[in-house]
């Protein structure tokens, strides 16, 4: 008997980490698991590294029937019972398979707060022969509710985070050498796929009114996406390209963040945003945007200061707040970093899911040890 994880992620991104940090907690508790992923993929990569028992299948689209093929047979051949799903590709690959494999427990995690698709195949993933959906936040949860999805069906489960890469990064200029800042330069820092959602836009946009107040601020841009050639243009042509730095995809987040003065995430929609629990990690102060599961991370005025979504002007203000008030960022800085070792670790995220698995297992007399 066995669990599959299924995770379709091409990329290492926030999701692709909290399936990695389950898959291990998993084996280290000694459940008979395997852990299906993109070939060549990021996380199939790290999985391989962690000895963890990694599968390769590839999912072109939610439309793949070679991929519900391989999946389905593994499944009757390794006998699984449960299967969890971890992004949208691989529920909608997966949950096929399920039903050929007659796989009878199967979990969804749903880690974003985008509106569910209202057409009535979509709304059928999330609710046939589907046990349990785990929302990363009760912002996440609300947004599942308010799309027809039976809220007993739905259980809370915030995101975790590895605390000890952060631990161990202590280089304050790091950044400073690389990019060969003056010393009383102002690190303004974002780690986030260059997507529409996480509004990147309305940051360049304050960046203009920092330049006029604040010049010797620098925002750092991590990451890659779509947007990558149209933010860059931006900065251009409203004349804050000297301000504004885009590093592309990096694994050297807990030296970036130690470096740094103050963390930003701009987005217009997140369904938790565990980039604010790194930065959190690493003591620095965050100005984030009041969306989705963020208000559950950062409370205003206590761990961060919260601003309305696409609004440059709130951004600016509420950086330039902390830029010029040292003492505020301390202890922002040092309180977040109490908070997010309290309430979200990878090793509680994973136990309260694997108590789950065994709370549907008990209820369907269903074994997988």
């Amino acid at each position: 008997m066995s669990l599959f994880q299924l995770d379709a992620g091409k990329e290492w991104r926030g999701g692709q980490r909290q399936s990695y940090f389950l898959a291990k907690e998993l084996k280290c508790q000694g459940y008979p698991f395997y852990f299906y992923v993109q070939p060549g993929s990021p996380l199939y990569e790290k999985a391989l590294q962690a000895d963890l028992p990694v599968k390769a299948v590839k999912i072109r689209s939610e439309i793949d029937p070679l991929a519900v093929l391989r999946l389905s047979a593994a499944m009757k051949r390794r006998k699984c019972r449960l299967v969890h799903f971890h992004d949208a590709h691989s529920l909608a690959v997966g949950s096929a398979a399920a039903s050929i494999a007659k796989v009878p427990l199967r979990v969804i995690s749903r880690r974003v707060d985008f509106p569910l698709n209202k057409n009535y195949l979509s709304r059928k993933k999330y609710t046939k022969n589907i046990d349990l959906i785990i929302a990363i936040s009760q912002g996440v949860k609300k947004v599942l509710v308010k799309g027809g999805i039976n809220t007993l069906k739905i259980k809370v489960i915030p995101s975790g985070i590895d605390y000890s890469p952060f631990e161990e990064a202590a280089s304050i200029d790091y950044l400073h050498k690389e990019l060969s800042f003056e010393p009383e330069d102002f690190l303004v820092g974002i780690v986030a796929h260059l997507a529409d959602h996480k509004g990147h836009e309305y940051l360049i946009e304050a960046t203009r009114i920092l330049k006029q107040k604040a010049p010797r601020i620098k925002i750092i841009i991590v990451g890659e996406g779509p947007l990558q050639m149209k933010l860059s243009k931006k900065a251009k042509e409203i004349r804050v390209e000297n301000m504004v730095f885009f590093l592309g995809f990096r694994e050297d987040i807990p030296q970036i963040l130690s470096s740094l003065d103050l963390f930003v995430l701009s987005s217009k929609l997140e369904g938790m945003g565990t980039s604010i629990m790194d930065a959190m990690a690493s003591s620095l102060p965050v100005v984030a945007t009041r969306v989705g599961g963020i208000p559950e991370v950062v409370v205003d005025g206590e761990t961060g200061l919260l601003v309305p979504p696409k609004n440059p002007e709130a951004l600016a203000d509420a950086i330039l707040r902390i830029y010029n008030n040292r003492e505020l960022a301390e202890r922002l800085g040092q309180r977040g970093h109490e908070v997010v070792h309290a309430k979200f670790s990878a090793e509680a995220m994973a136990a309260k899911i694997i108590k789950e698995y065994d709370r549907l297992a008990k209820k369907k007399r269903v074994s997988f040890l």
